[in-house]
């Protein structure tokens, strides 16, 4: 989770997030499940590509391991990979069910989930409601997941997770406990966020004490930031014209 690298070239189609490798156990104290057998490479995230270059987004998420304990048929099932997409205004606060929620303005616009299972995609409006959009297209490269939206393309923020994976609860997350079952993600306190794993600016483990999580990438609120600066120049109009008239009756 610490010390990512972020490469964002001002006007390039795509951008690297990298991290450090060795850190998929949550707040540190995080053990992962005996049953079946995974390793903590299988879940650790090592870098997040948001490629921008075609009509729509490409996602890149490589890890230190492909796993696939559970023999899903796409070949991989260690893990659920969360990708939350920084809308332009308003969104969601909360990241869905990792018991995570956003940190700073605004919130996410697009939520996609990638599972041993399949993939999903949600699309939440101003008023925060959910719309379901055509599932991705996800295949394996190595030890990376190469992810195909319907995204449109675009300069976004992001929040990227990992959590473990279970076919046994219906959204797929294995949810820390406080047991020594074989088969529990063990944590050290009550209702201690799901991912083992997120991308955060170097020194940030805000993820795993106060539940909150930072986006990287592009953001800035550009429309936002557009419409103040449009707001500011309406008002110096304002005044300008203010003068001009103040100074006609002044004649």
């Amino acid at each position: 989770m610490l010390l990512p690298m972020l490469s964002i070239p001002l006007l390039a189609a795509q951008i690297t997030v990298t991290d450090p490798a060795g850190d998929a156990r949550g707040d540190g104290g995080y053990v992962l499940p005996t049953r079946p057998a995974l390793t903590a490479e299988m879940l650790d995230l090592r870098s997040f590509t948001a490629d921008s270059s075609g009509q729509t987004m490409r996602f890149t998420v490589s890890f230190g391991q492909m796993g696939n304990p559970w023999n899903a048929p796409g070949g991989f099932s260690a893990g659920v990979t969360d990708i939350f997409i920084k809308g332009a205004l308003g969104g969601q606060q909360v990241l869905a069910d990792t018991g995570l929620r956003v940190r700073g303005q605004g919130g996410w616009q697009y939520h996609l989930r990638v599972t041993g299972s399949g993939s999903t995609l949600q699309e939440a409006n101003s008023l925060g409601r959910l719309t379901d959009r055509p599932a991705p297209s996800v295949r394996v490269e190595g030890t990376s997941l190469v992810i195909d939206t319907d995204v449109p393309a675009g300069k976004y923020g992001y929040w990227v997770t990992s959590s473990v994976y279970t076919p046994l609860s219906a959204s797929g997350l294995l949810r820390p406990v406080q047991d020594s079952r074989p088969t529990a993600l063990q944590a050290g306190r009550a209702n201690a966020p799901t991912p083992v794993d997120v991308l955060a600016p170097g020194g940030d483990v805000q993820a795993f004490t106060n539940d909150t999580l930072a986006p990287v990438g592009e953001t800035r609120d550009w429309v936002s930031i557009t419409l103040i600066a449009l707001g500011g120049v309406g008002l110096l109009l304002t005044v300008i014209a203010t003068v001009l008239v103040w100074r006609r009756l002044g004649r």
